[in-house]
């Protein structure tokens, strides 16, 4: 008798999401919460792609390291990256693993499927029909069917296999009229990297090197910082030029491997480099791959979009790393590992670059949305990935509902912009115009204010400083007594919800990080001293109070607070008790529903 080994199982959804890096993560849980059937298929055994322990690269975006002020990503990005801080003051790795798995596994809505490659797309007509996916720890393939697919693979395999339009290389300068992009186009990507930590053991530790490991010399780094403390090596890049990043990746990986313990060989026995007591504690054996395909969309973002901060009347996100373009060749050059193209101000994503042009039920999100090579520079790194997944599983929720293609989403771009900003996904230029906020109709008061920090800022539309505009309400310290604000309604009202955006200091850097340039300005707390921890909301209808609520120990930016059915209330008052360490309030937005 004939054994089939594999299991057959058909599911149904109304959104697949292929790839759980950090977009992929943000894409299923926003499609999620917004009321759609979603799927998460991840071909690791652990999510964050990059961002995860297998791998070990931080997350980092239009902030530039703490460089620009307020504008790190919040949205469902920061909510993870709070969540982190509170739960993992050690900066482990794996413990990050397990508040991303957990942030997907407990998501209602929301079924995740790890260790399973999708590894043949059904496509009729344009339109993908199901996907098949082998899951390997049970077992099982998995024929999927979904209204909607969100390619977040990183390689823009589901769209590549899909038959969608893509590119690969760098275009000429010619091509998109950028001035920084060669002269000729070329088929060169940037390279793989493999990334290791060192361990201070407090004496003397040999090195043996191992036969297989490369040699480096002084003159073979040059350019390359290089040191005892390790890890910020992510200049031991390979691949993109001879070697082709995706069908090489075995071979890539394993000449990695040699130029990582080669490195390390060099900076214990070839010279001083104060490497006597450091040993190698982890070295990674999945490398981390900056470029390979782009997907094309109805619009290209371009080099000039990005150094024009142009914005889009259809941007769902942001931008603002550098055009960070690493060296063709990698390690096996001798010039500058990268050269990065500083923009002076933060750009915007249009919708028109999330979603494939010839495939009618396709988002792409992470780093195969549709750009140019010079554009991909910047759009590439996670923080950036990671709000144009939420902004994809936005739109897919409502397009959804709506019963069209992402294209014909672009219709209602308003309500997937206003949606967004409500979950607290910034969007430059774009400001709350959201008719059911009863808060935009109130009347403001507070104990105290600040010059500047009035408290009429928590109604202008605005969740984070802009340049000179503060836009949020700080209390002039922080009596004994705590400190409140409380918005008046001229007609009775019947809310059920109130939702807030504290400060979480988005000028400073949150994210995990074993590099000195990721953690070095970190303050050694749990979270942002700014934060409110403890707090009261109540509801007045008049002089008395109808319904009242504490929260303690909140550690998050953004607080939904949901109020149960109440008497007609026109006063709601938020009373701060604390916060963890700041000596006065911060509020940057109230809006009730």
């Amino acid at each position: 008798m004939r054994r089939n080994a594999m299991i057959k199982k058909e599911k149904s959804y109304d959104v697949v999401v292929v790839g759980g890096g950090m977009s992929g993560i943000c894409a299923a849980i926003a499609a999620a919460r917004h009321g759609a059937k979603v799927a998460l298929i991840h071909n690791r055994p652990v999510l964050g792609g990059n961002a995860s322990s297998e791998i070990r690269m931080h997350i980092c975006g239009a902030d530039t390291h703490g460089s620009r002020p307020h504008a790190r990503e919040t949205g469902i990005l920061e909510e993870i990256l709070l969540e982190n801080r509170y739960r993992n003051p050690q900066y482990s790795y794996p413990v990050f693993d397990g508040v991303l798995w957990e942030k997907v596994y407990f998501q209602d809505g929301l079924d995740l499927y790890l260790n399973t490659h999708c590894h043949q797309v059904h496509v009729n007509n344009g339109h993908i029909q199901y996907i098949e996916a082998i899951q390997l720890t049970s077992e099982t393939t998995f024929l999927m069917t979904a209204n909607y697919f969100v390619d977040t693979t990183g390689d823009g395999t589901l769209a590549y296999d899909a038959g969608a339009d893509y590119m690969m290389g760098r275009e000429g300068s010619d091509v998109f009229n950028e001035p920084h992009a060669p002269h000729k186009t070329d088929p060169y990507t940037m390279g793989n990297t493999l990334l290791f930590t060192t361990k201070d053991m407090g004496h003397p530790v040999p090195f043996h090197k191992p036969f297989w490991a490369n040699t480096y010399t002084e003159e073979d780094l040059a350019h390359r910082s290089h040191g005892a403390t390790g890890y910020n090596y992510w200049w031991i890049e390979l691949g993109g030029d001879k070697l082709h990043t995706i069908e090489d990746s075995e071979t890539i990986r394993n000449e990695l491997v040699k130029a990582v313990y080669g490195v390390w060989d060099h900076v214990k026995n070839g010279g001083n480099h104060d490497a006597d007591n450091y040993v190698l504690d982890w070295v990674g054996f999945l490398p981390g791959k900056r470029e390979s395909r782009r997907i094309v969309g109805d619009y290209v973002l371009t080099e000039n979009d990005l150094a024009s901060a142009r914005a889009f009347e259809d941007a769902i996100g942001y931008g603002g790393w550098p055009m960070d373009m690493h060296v063709v060749g990698g390690l096996n050059t001798q010039l500058e590992p990268t050269e990065c193209i500083y923009l002076p101000e933060v750009y915007t994503i249009p919708y028109g670059s999330i979603y494939a042009k010839d495939i009618d039920n396709l988002y792409i999100g992470g780093r195969v949305i549709s750009a140019s090579h010079m554009a991909f520079g910047s759009t590439r790194v996670m923080a950036t990935c990671a709000i144009i997944g939420q902004a994809i599983g936005t739109s897919a929720a409502l397009a959804n509902k709506h019963h069209i293609t992402p294209r014909e989403a672009s219709t209602y771009i308003k309500d997937i912009q206003q949606q967004l900003l409500r979950d607290d996904a910034y969007i430059p230029h774009i400001t709350n115009e959201d008719d059911s906020d009863l808060a935009r109709q109130a009347t403001v008061t507070c104990s105290s204010e600040q010059l500047g920090y009035d408290a009429n800022f928590v109604i202008n539309g605005i969740s984070r400083t802009v340049k000179e505009n503060s836009n949020a309400w700080h209390s002039d310290g922080m009596s004994e007594d705590g400190e409140w604000i409380a918005l008046d309604f001229t007609q009775a009202i019947h809310p059920t919800s109130v939702e807030i955006k504290f400060d979480s200091n988005l000028s400073k850097q949150i994210m995990l990080s074993a590099f000195h340039n990721g953690l070095g300005d970190q303050e050694k707390i749990t979270v942002p001293i700014e934060l409110v921890k403890d707090y009261t909301i109540t509801c007045y209808q008049g002089t008395t109070s109808v319904y009242k609520k504490t929260i303690e120990n909140n550690y998050q930016r953004l607080n939904k607070i949901s109020i149960p059915p109440c008497q007609p209330i026109d006063r709601i008052c938020i009373h701060v008790h604390g916060t963890h360490g700041c000596d006065n309030t911060h509020i940057y937005e109230i809006r009730v529903y």
